[in-house]
């Protein structure tokens, strides 16, 4: 009976892929601007700076791409209900 009980706690939950797609964007973002930040502080010889900078413009594009899916999941009903 116990199992039965954590199945349905599941079901009532999240799907599974959102669950798994909810901090990708931003993990993405990070990389991205990591390795951007990297290349760059690589070629300007002065890695200590592009790299920490490569990984906030990768932060700001992360959360950007997870806003965009949260907006594409957002019925559009934005009035207070009344």
């Amino acid at each position: 009976m116990m199992e039965e009980e954590k199945k349905d706690l599941r079901k009532e939950g999240k799907p599974e892929t959102e669950e798994k797609s909810a901090g990708n964007g931003l993990a993405l973002g990070l990389c991205l601007g990591l390795a951007v930040g990297a290349a760059i502080g690589t070629a300007t010889k002065n890695l200590g700076l592009w790299m920490p900078i490569g990984m906030c413009l990768g932060m700001v594009v992360g959360m950007s791409f997870d806003s965009e899916k949260k907006d594409k999941k957002d019925d559009g009903d934005d009035q207070p209900q009344a």
